[in-house]
């Protein structure tokens, strides 16, 4: 089943593919950008509010360019969940976008807790200062959130630090590794695998299963990146223990 949504608010069509008997899969584009990301946030956020309502619809995964779709095929079938998609689609094409969260996270950056900060630098003329200067810069979108639970990717990332993945990924990282790979950035959530560059840590829990929602961020947030200390890494770090502590956007940023 391959299908084209109506055209709407000047956006070209977006396709709705069938993957396996219980996905539908909405393609927006075949490029990443925040333009296109910022439709899929809008399906999926039309789309939310049918998860109680509507027997059988499931799941609401974004990603970067397009949004999954997840239903019990014996409840409801294909065709209706793309009818019900077409109407959201006609929903939220032209609905202004909501104004983003924005948080400033602080970063340890080199040591150990970024022990690739300086052969990364190494790999691009740049000293270590020069690198955290050029990573602290930008605003960064977390255009979507997967793989482990919780972690961040974040578009944005200066060119003069793209940098293809380690040649030999690491069995383990520590929970709010600040990693480079690719053209990406990425805050993880939980210890894991990686094969990104390991370049700082936050002290942060992005992932907190002490809270009725566990995620601290989503998918359209902004992230700024602030240095700190190793002495300011373990105050905030003890901070986390209470979970009445936890991180906050920046005042007057989105809902």
């Amino acid at each position: 089943m391959t299908t084209d949504a109506p055209i709407s608010c000047g956006h070209a069509a977006p396709r709705i593919v069938a993957a396996g008997d219980r996905t539908l899969l909405v393609e927006f584009a075949d490029r990443i950008d925040a333009e296109t990301n910022a439709r899929v946030l809008a399906l999926s956020q039309a789309l939310r509010g049918s998860l109680r309502k509507v027997r059988g619809l499931q799941s609401v995964v974004p990603a970067y360019r397009s949004l999954a779709v997840g239903f019990d095929p014996l409840l409801i079938g294909h065709d209706a969940v793309g009818e019900l998609i077409g109407r959201s689609l006609q929903a939220s094409a032209c609905a202004p976008a909501p104004a983003p969260r924005r948080w400033e996270v602080p970063v340890c950056y080199g040591g150990a807790h970024g022990m690739d900060l300086q052969a990364l630098a190494d790999q691009h003329g740049l000293d270590p200062a020069r690198v955290i200067a050029r990573h602290t810069a930008p605003v960064y979108r977390v255009y979507m959130v997967g793989f482990l639970p919780g972690f961040a990717y974040l578009g944005g990332l200066d060119p003069a630090l793209h940098t293809p993945r380690r040649a030999m990924p690491r069995a383990h990282t520590p929970a709010g590794s600040i990693n480079i790979g690719g053209q990406q950035t990425a805050i993880a959530s939980v210890p894991g695998p990686s094969g990104w560059h390991l370049i700082g840590r936050t002290p942060w829990r992005s992932f907190d299963l002490r809270h009725a929602d566990p995620f601290l961020f989503e998918a359209g947030d902004e992230i700024v990146f602030t240095p700190i200390d190793e002495d300011e890494f373990e105050r905030l770090a003890a901070l986390q223990d209470d979970p009445a502590r936890r991180p906050q956007p920046l005042p007057g940023a989105g809902p």
